[in-house]
């Protein structure tokens, strides 16, 4: 018997000779111009246009996230399009696929960690207990707990503050984000040393405040950071680094050899 075939549905978005319609909207008249990009991004997560709060704090947690310097992402990107240079859009891919649990993608482990240990949003939750629980728990199965410490912003994150901030004057400071930092006053106390909430962490959790699913937080990420490996590579193409750090490294990593002088 032949399996029956489930039906495929969208809700995103189609068009026609004359028409584009996104989430029930016309693009031209009721998008275009009208949204920036954040609200663009929200829009498509949420299938709904953000008010001015969400989309204040949206476009701060994804603006937060488009650039960090000479990162490992974007070394990829300008090395790959040192190798590939008609190939743009793959070496934007190659510095994305870097956003894993130690960069960027820590976004996903956070709110992971804080929408299964508060599934339903609680302003009376003992946030010290969860905390806790928590903790032991990682610590016990010696992993990482996400979202908190930085390897060199110390002692604290410069943009956790900002977005602490942004979130109390949109009215997104909630329980989440108090059980981020119950869950880095634990772990810090555990460990003996300062582990405040970074700035993918302090996200993280405004993304459970927002309502977000925690399997696409790492998007938010991934959409920002595009932006910023464009602009890494449009300055590679006028400042080049990719092929020196190649020979650098290469001299660097070869030094020990020995190599027959000229004179042989």
């Amino acid at each position: 018997m032949a399996k029956e075939k489930k039906p495929m549905r969208t809700d995103i978005g189609w068009s026609d000779a004359s028409s584009i319609t996104l989430f029930g909207k016309d693009f031209p008249s009721q998008i275009l111009g009208t949204l920036n990009l954040g609200d663009m991004g929200f829009l498509e997560l949420t299938g709904r246009v953000p008010n001015l709060a969400e989309s204040r704090m949206f476009n701060a947690m994804v603006v937060c996230l488009v650039e960090h310097g000479i990162t490992p992402s974007a070394l990829v990107a300008r090395l790959t399009y040192l190798g590939a240079p008609e190939s743009l859009q793959g070496a934007v891919a190659a510095g994305l696929n870097g956003l894993g649990t130690v960069f960027v993608g820590s976004i996903e482990g956070a709110a992971k960690m804080l929408s299964e240990a508060m599934p339903l949003k609680k302003a009376d939750a003992n946030f010290q207990e969860i905390a806790q629980r928590v903790v032991q728990a990682f610590k016990a199965d010696k992993r990482i707990v996400p979202g908190i410490g930085h390897p060199f912003h110390k002692p604290i994150d410069p943009r956790t503050p900002r977005l602490f901030e942004i979130a109390r004057e949109t009215g997104f400071d909630g329980p989440y984000l108090q059980l981020m930092l119950a869950v880095s006053e634990e772990a810090a106390r555990g460990g003996g040393k300062v582990l405040p909430v970074n700035a993918t962490g302090a996200i993280g959790a405004l993304c459970c405040e927002m309502g977000f699913d925690w399997k696409i937080c790492r998007g938010l990420g991934v959409m920002a950071r595009a932006v910023g490996l464009v602009g890494h590579i449009l300055e590679e193409t006028r400042q080049p680094m990719a092929a020196e750090i190649w020979h650098s490294i290469e001299a660097q990593a070869t030094a020990h050899i020995q190599r027959p002088s000229s004179e042989d």
